[in-house]
């Protein structure tokens, strides 16, 4: 089979980061996570407000996708804040399988909330409005046209069933 890129999509803490990892595993596929990479940026380069995490965030996307384009097939975590550019972006690297993390806003904002202060220096989550983090455009698939795989990430999913869900559409490829 060519290559895939499994795209986790869904608003800060719906469950991407957590699906992502195991999804990978459970498909044999790399995981390029958006966060790890802004992570190395945040080391090296440090942001001094929330504008400059914003740009670092970017760039960590930007990398990402770089990353991704190389690896030929991957499993992708990402917030994808603009979504006809990322679209765009996505279909440039070719066959796209989206997996659309769907929770509660309530339970993302406790999630969120919860996670914020150990996330570190630069990330500037506590100065996030709710309207950047959980916008209407954010609470539904990107559906670039590629087939989408919704999730129920409000509590444990079955990792096996949905890398089953991913694998049948690429098989009807």
């Amino acid at each position: 089979m060519g290559a895939v890129y499994v795209v986790l999509t869904g608003p800060p803490a719906s469950g991407k980061s957590t699906l992502s990892r195991a999804l990978a595993g459970e498909l044999g596929l790399p995981l390029l996570a958006k966060d790890t990479i802004k992570q190395a940026l945040l080391g090296e380069l440090g942001a001094a407000d929330v504008q400059e995490s914003r740009r670092l965030g970017g760039a960590a996307v930007a990398a990402l996708l770089a990353v991704a384009r190389d690896a030929g097939s991957a499993v992708l975590d990402s917030v994808w804040v603009d979504r006809d550019r990322s679209v765009r972006r996505l279909r440039d690297l070719g066959f796209v399988v989206e997996v659309f993390c769907r929770a509660d806003v309530a339970l993302m904002r406790s999630r969120y909330e919860e996670r914020a202060p150990g996330k570190g220096e630069g990330h500037f989550d506590e100065q996030r409005p709710d309207q950047e983090l959980w916008p209407d455009d954010a609470l539904r698939p990107l559906a670039g046209g590629w087939p989408v795989v919704e999730v129920d990430a409000s509590g444990p999913v079955d990792v096996h069933q949905v890398a089953e869900r991913v694998r049948r559409t690429r098989s009807r490829r």
